[in-house]
C-alpha cells in the first residue's frame, strides 16, 4: 500500500513509466491522440474505435496505456499525490473523453476509463488537475 510520502519505490515506478512513454511507438501513439483528437461529440470518439480508423492503434495504446498506469495509484501501489503530479497527460485524455463517458461505456465496455475517472474525480490532487485541463480542453474547441 502507498506511503503518506513518496517512497523510492514510487520514484522508481515513475521514471519506468517515463520510459514507456518515451518509447518510439507509445511517443508516436501519444502524439497523435495529444494533438490530432479533439472531440466535439461522441460520434468523434466512437469512429476512433473502429479497427479501420487511421487512429485506432494509438487510440487503443494510449487509452490502455492511461488506465494502466492510473491503475497503479487507484489500487495503491504507488503514492497518489505523486503519481498524479507527474503523469497529468492521462487527465488531459480524459478530460477529452469525459463529456462522452456515459456513451462509451454503454457501447463498449462498463469500465473504460475507471481509473482515470476515479483520479480526476475522487482525489483532491486529481481534481485540481482535471479541472484545469478540462479548461484548456474547452477552450480549444471552443477556437476551432
Amino acid at each position: 500500500m502507498s506511503s503518506e510520502k513518496p517512497t523510492y519505490k514510487d520514484a522508481d515506478l515513475m521514471l519506468r513509466v517515463y520510459e514507456l512513454r518515451r518509447e518510439t511507438v507509445t511517443r508516436a501513439a501519444r502524439d497523435k491522440i495529444n494533438f490530432g483528437f479533439w472531440p466535439k461529440s461522441y460520434d468523434d470518439v466512437k469512429a476512433l474505435s473502429a479497427f479501420d480508423h487511421p487512429m485506432n492503434a494509438a487510440w487503443r495504446q494510449v487509452t490502455s496505456y492511461w488506465e494502466m498506469v492510473y491503475g497503479m495509484a487507484h489500487q495503491g501501489i504507488v503514492h497518489v499525490d505523486y503519481w498524479i503530479e507527474n503523469n497529468g497527460e492521462g487527465l488531459f485524455l480524459f478530460a477529452k473523453v469525459a463529456p462522452y463517458l456515459t456513451e462509451i461505456r454503454a457501447d463498449g465496455s462498463p469500465i473504460s476509463f475507471q481509473h482515470l475517472e476515479w483520479a480526476a474525480t475522487e482525489t483532491d490532487k486529481g481534481k485540481q488537475y482535471f479541472e484545469m485541463l478540462q479548461g484548456i480542453v474547452k477552450k480549444r474547441l471552443a477556437s476551432e
